[in-house]
């Protein structure tokens, strides 16, 4: 089954309104001559969620948030409704990324609540997974990340992973240098779908995308990509210069 790979950039706190707008704008108008197909997302700071979808205008770059929270309004401070994401132009947002999770000790309870959320308010989710350092030397990658995505997805029926996506995130590799490996990152990804089929059916299975991220440069992207089971990536620092996060877009859309 032809899966359409994807390549989001998350530009955490980075960037001001104007460098967020001019950004969108580079990448939207260097997304036309991206060869294949492929999809693109960017995930840029909340307060910069308008500028950003009004910069990437009707190019096919998606904007979504970084994070959702796992309420619908109300006294909370600080969090951003499903809905404010909705208004400001978005069609997804991030859920579980490590820095959530690991640095500010999000659970897959709360985390399901969010991704249950989001996608009751019409958001793609794309859910990110992923074992730290420590972890991985204990030989407990597949058990944490099979766990993370059982938890995570907790409140998400069949139906519902039409609008999943999965990104393997491996804290390790996460701003620093390091990168799994091809076989180890298709490893991690092929576990991942054998669960989901396993938690749902075969054709869902088959069917949802599973993005690596951590340290992905137009260096290292074309062999990633190869990989059967990467359909694409979840970009970090690369992704804050239009023309690498264009150059691992181009990698991705050479897979098919």
């Amino acid at each position: 089954m032809t899966r359409i790979p994807m390549v989001g950039g998350n530009w955490k706190m980075h960037l001001d309104g104007r460098a967020a707008a001019t950004l969108a704008g580079e990448i939207a108008a260097g997304a036309g001559g991206v060869e294949g197909s492929v999809d693109l997302a960017v995930f840029p700071p909340h307060p910069y969620l308008g500028v950003v979808s009004a910069a990437a205008g009707d190019s096919g770059v998606v904007t979504g948030g970084q994070d959702v929270s796992d309420e619908p309004s109300g006294a909370f401070t600080g969090q951003v409704a499903a809905s404010m994401l909705v208004d400001s132009g978005c069609t997804m947002t991030l859920v579980g990324h490590s820095e959530r999770r690991h640095g500010l000790g999000e659970d897959d309870v709360l985390l399901s609540r969010k991704v249950r959320t989001a996608l009751d308010e019409g958001l793609r989710v794309l859910l990110c997974v992923g074992e730290t350092l420590e972890q991985r030397d204990q030989g407990k990658t597949f058990d944490t990340v099979l766990g993370q995505v059982r938890g995570s997805l907790a409140l998400v029926n069949t139906d519902d992973l039409a609008c999943v996506d999965l990104a393997y995130e491996p804290v390790w590799a996460i701003g620093t240098g390091r990168t799994a490996g091809p076989a180890e990152a298709q490893e991690v990804h092929a576990a991942l779908r054998s669960e989901l089929g396993s938690r749902y059916d075969a054709r869902s299975a088959a069917r949802i995308r599973i993005l690596y991220g951590g340290s992905v440069k137009p260096a290292n992207a074309a062999e990633l990509m190869a990989c059967e089971d990467v359909d694409g990536a979840l970009v970090g620092g690369a992704s804050l210069q239009a023309e690498s996060f264009l150059d691992i877009a181009r990698a991705a859309a050479r897979r098919e």
